[in-house]
C-alpha cells in the first residue's frame, strides 16, 4: 500500500500549491513574497493588503485541504476503510507540504497553518473547538499570530494521541503509530518554519498582528 501513501501525498501536494497567497497578490498586482514578511501566507496577506485579504487567504487555504481530503474519504472509503484516517492524514501532509514548498514558485511558499486548520476540520469535528479556542484565544490574549500558530500545531499533535488512544479513529496499532509519526513531523516542520517567530518571541520583539483598522496606530507602536 506505499504507492496509495504516495499517491495521497501527491494529490495533497497538487492542492496545496495552490497558493491562495501567490495568486490573490497577483491579481492585486504584487508579488506577495516582495512585501512584508516575503511569507505568502495569511498573516502577511494581512499585513500588506489588509484585512479581508487576509481573510480570503485565509479560507482559501483551509478549503483546499479540506477538499482534497474529502476526494480521499471519496475514492478510498470502500477500497481501504481500515486505514482511511491515514490516508486521509497523508493526503493533508501533503497540502501542507505543497503550501510551504510550491514547485512554481522556487518551493518559496508558506508556513502551513491556514492549511493545517483545514486537515483538523477534515479529519475530525473534535480537533474545531479545541482548535478554535488555543488559536483564537491566544491571538485576540497576545496579538501573536506566531504563538497562536504553534500553540495550534502543539495542540493538533497532542489531540491527535489522545483521539488515537481513546480508539475514535478506528483503526490499528500499527496505523496509529504511523499516524503520530506524520504529526509530529508535521509539528517538527511548522516549528522549524516558525524558527524566526520563536526567536522574536523569546527576546521580545516578535510583531504583533490586529484586525481593526483603528489598530493599526497602535499595531506601529507595538511593533517598533
Amino acid at each position: 500500500m506505499i504507492w496509495i501513501r504516495l499517491l495521497c501525498l501527491a494529490v495533497g501536494y497538487c492542492f496545496g500549491a495552490i497558493q491562495t497567497a501567490f495568486f490573490y497578490g497577483k491579481l492585486k498586482g504584487i508579488d506577495i513574497r516582495e512585501h512584508g514578511s516575503g511569507n505568502a501566507g495569511t498573516t502577511n496577506t494581512l499585513r500588506v493588503l489588509g484585512t479581508k485579504a487576509g481573510l480570503i487567504v485565509f479560507a482559501g487555504d483551509m478549503l483546499k485541504s479540506i477538499i482534497a481530503i474529502l476526494l480521499t474519504r471519496l475514492i478510498f472509503k470502500g477500497i481501504y476503510p481500515d486505514a482511511l484516517p491515514l490516508l486521509c492524514l497523508y493526503t493533508g501532509a501533503g497540502c501542507v507540504l505543497g503550501h510551504n514548498f510550491p514547485f512554481y514558485m522556487n518551493f518559496k511558499g508558506g508556513k502551513g497553518i491556514a492549511s493545517t486548520g483545514g486537515i483538523m476540520i477534515a479529519m475530525h469535528w473534535l480537533y474545531v473547538p479545541v482548535g478554535l479556542v488555543v488559536f483564537f484565544g491566544t491571538f485576540f490574549l497576545t496579538h501573536y499570530v506566531s504563538l497562536g500558530s504553534l500553540l495550534l500545531y502543539l495542540t493538533f499533535f497532542v489531540e491527535t494521541v489522545v483521539l488515537g488512544e481513546l480508539g475514535i479513529y478506528g483503526v490499528t496499532r500499527e496505523i496509529l503509530i504511523e499516524m503520530y509519526i506524520i504529526v509530529f513531523l508535521l509539528t517538527v516542520m511548522a516549528y522549524w518554519k516558525h524558527r524566526g517567530n520563536i526567536s522574536r518571541l523569546i527576546h521580545g520583539n516578535e510583531r504583533k498582528t490586529y484586525l481593526s483598522h483603528k489598530n493599526q496606530e497602535k499595531a506601529k507602536e507595538d511593533n517598533k
